[in-house]
């Protein structure tokens, strides 16, 4: 008996416009991680974990780290939406919004750590016999010109020590929208200005001011731009499947000459005295001095080479892919993707951890053993972030939708026999 033709209904299409997500790059994650971590440990002076940080290997720190992975995260993640068909299709503010969202986001954040780094240094204070701690980290202002401070602290003129990477971050996401369509041109022209930005900044000082407190800016943006901007090029480039500096065997092995230069530079004394003098010397001859100096506020030229020359080391040495993809790893990858919450939890657990070891008698233990409660308490919040966003979302008076049938299914209905 002859069966019944089998035809398939196909199924919708997913519309055009619809961007396809790229596998993320392990690297990220797991640097991003190790940076938060080193960040932590460096928050709570005189522990001994503090002398292994890469700020003892290099003129650059976990900040400089921090800025640079920012700013691939946000190029990979966010400038898709500025393509030219995506603009077309959702128009310009559906890419601006999820940027300025963020910064507002980051904004609000900082708040959050500043009322919580204010109350957990006024208790230490008020119940550890540490009076002297309301002293610290740019905290007399808050208590000594309350009304003038709590102006600043909402502006955010005056920011708290240990708490004030977040307010150039989200001036950097502002401005981003900007940065992100002159690199869809060209990167290299995106480059250019941000170097131009960063030379003027530092020749004429340029910063946000502060108040009530005289000066600008620790991460003074307009200096800090230029680690987000080759960061957000380079997330940006490897979005459209490219490398915005390409690996050459020469700039690599320049690269990685540099940085055993700068440990030698730091770990052998005559020959970072001879250095340090020549520095020196070359400011005393009128050298602009963010050419010459190690200042941290202005990312002068020391700092700015080293962590661009260990960001292009790390991202074309192979083993470094293949390290970043190891079991062993996917505890900082963790950290790395739950970025935002475990830098507030660790934050904030670091402030702790210095008042605790300020009424201490005896801190040398806690020295020992406070930065390794801390980070295995990011650990434990990162992978409670990570287990509550893959629980499946309830149904709640919805109708779950019935499973879609498989090809087999299919014929064997329509020959008649349903399978069992």
């Amino acid at each position: 008996m002859p069966q019944p033709e089998a035809k398939l209904v196909p199924f919708p299409k997913a519309p055009a416009s619809q961007p396809t997500r790229s596998p993320r790059d392990p690297r990220l994650d797991v640097f991003r991680g190790l940076a938060l971590t080193m960040i932590f440990i460096n928050h709570v002076p005189g522990n001994p974990y503090e002398n292994y940080t890469n700020r003892n290997f290099g003129f650059s720190d976990a900040a400089e780290a921090f800025f640079m992975l920012s700013g691939m995260a946000a190029g990979l993640a966010y400038s898709g939406r500025f393509m030219p068909a995506q603009r077309a299709a959702k128009g310009l503010w559906a890419a601006i919004q999820p940027l300025w969202s963020r910064s507002w986001t980051l904004y609000m954040t900082q708040i959050f750590l500043t009322a919580w780094a204010i109350a957990i240094f006024a208790g230490g204070a008020l119940w550890f016999g540490v009076p002297d701690m309301v002293t610290k980290i740019n905290m007399a202002k808050v208590f000594g010109e309350t009304a003038e401070t709590l102006v600043g602290l909402p502006l955010l003129g005056h920011q708290l020590g240990y708490v004030n990477i977040l307010p150039a971050y989200s001036v950097l996401l502002l401005t981003a929208p900007i940065a992100i369509m002159i690199g869809l041109r060209s990167p290299a022209l995106m480059m250019g200005l941000s170097v131009a930005l960063w030379f003027f900044t530092g020749l004429y000082r340029w910063n946000l001011p502060n108040f009530p407190n005289p000066g600008g800016w620790f991460f003074n943006p307009f200096a800090w731009q230029i680690l987000f901007v080759a960061g957000l090029m380079t997330g940006l480039c490897k979005r459209q499947g490219k490398q915005f500096i390409p690996y050459k065997p020469v700039l690599f092995w320049g690269c990685t000459a540099f940085l055993v230069f700068v440990v030698a530079w730091m770990k052998i004394a005559p020959l970072g005295s001879f250095m340090n003098s020549l520095m020196l010397s070359m400011g005393r001859a009128g050298a602009p001095f963010h050419l010459v100096a190690h200042d941290k506020t202005f990312v002068t030229l020391p700092r700015m080479l080293h962590i661009l020359a260990l960001t292009y080391v790390m991202s074309h040495a192979g083993v470094v892919v293949r390290l970043c993809k190891q079991r062993w790893t996917e505890p900082f990858a963790m950290m790395g993707r739950q970025g935002l919450l475990v830098f507030s939890a660790g934050t904030l657990m670091s402030l702790t951890a210095q008042v605790a070891m300020a009424a201490a008698d005896q801190p040398e233990w806690m020295g020992w053993t406070l930065p390794l409660v801390g980070i295995g308490a990011m650990l434990f919040i990162a992978w409670t972030a990570e287990n509550i966003s893959r629980r499946p979302a309830k149904a709640d008076g919805v109708i779950a939708a019935a499973p879609t049938p498989s090809y087999d299914d299919l014929r064997a209905l329509s020959q008649g026999s349903p399978r069992a």
